[in-house]
């Protein structure tokens, strides 16, 4: 019998890509739902002014736990960009960077106005995924990944979403947009994250 892990996130591509990257590191046993599937009004309302990832994931997560049922895994998912020039912006504010209401191409259009002029070698930049899982009995357990590199100086693919155009992973001459899916999953802070979690149910 399959465990159900319900995602806190309203976001439906982030649950896809928790199912695939269920495929990725084989847990078959595990099914990946959106808030959406286990109650019709969905993620409840969560203002994340924690001023971290680990809490902000706790908000979220608790915040759902108490909305359903018992027997659920609940997982909150929170992550974000840190560059380097930019003192860790733009941090936990990643989604939201050009306002509340920002698509992700103006996101990216900030992010590479605030680093006009810095030199490539000093754009140095990191993704952060904090996973917090919330078992059944009110557990809590912990996973984080890190994918270290840089901030391009212009756009470049068509792949992925979010910073992906503009994120050039470590030991590598491209941006995440550029690199195969299986690739970055390999790579990426969420697979990371994804990874450890993996263990846990194994």
């Amino acid at each position: 019998m399959k465990k159900t892990v319900v995602i806190a996130t309203g976001n439906a591509h982030k649950v896809e890509e928790f199912n695939r990257l269920a495929q990725v590191f084989s847990l078959p046993g595990i099914r990946f739902v959106s808030a959406k599937e286990v109650r019709a009004e969905g993620m409840p309302p969560v203002v994340e002014d924690s001023g971290s990832f680990l809490g902000n994931a706790r908000l979220k997560a608790h915040a759902l736990k108490q909305c359903v049922p018992a027997d659920c895994f609940v997982l909150a998912d929170d992550s974000g960009l840190c560059v380097d020039a930019l003192h860790g912006a733009p941090g936990v504010e990643t989604a939201y960077y050009a306002g509340p209401e920002a698509s992700a191409e103006e996101n990216r259009a900030k992010l590479l106005a605030a680093l006009s002029g810095v030199p490539e070698n000093a754009r140095g930049a990191h993704f952060v995924c904090l996973l917090l899982l919330i078992s059944p009995d009110g557990t809590e357990t912990v996973f984080e990944g890190t994918c270290k590199g840089a901030i391009a100086t212009a756009e470049s693919g068509n792949g992925g979403f979010g910073y992906d155009p503009v994120f050039i992973p470590s030991g590598f001459s491209k941006t995440f947009a550029e690199i195969d899916g299986f690739t970055k999953d390999r790579l990426s802070h969420r697979g990371k994250a994804f990874s450890a979690l993996a263990k846990f149910f194994v």
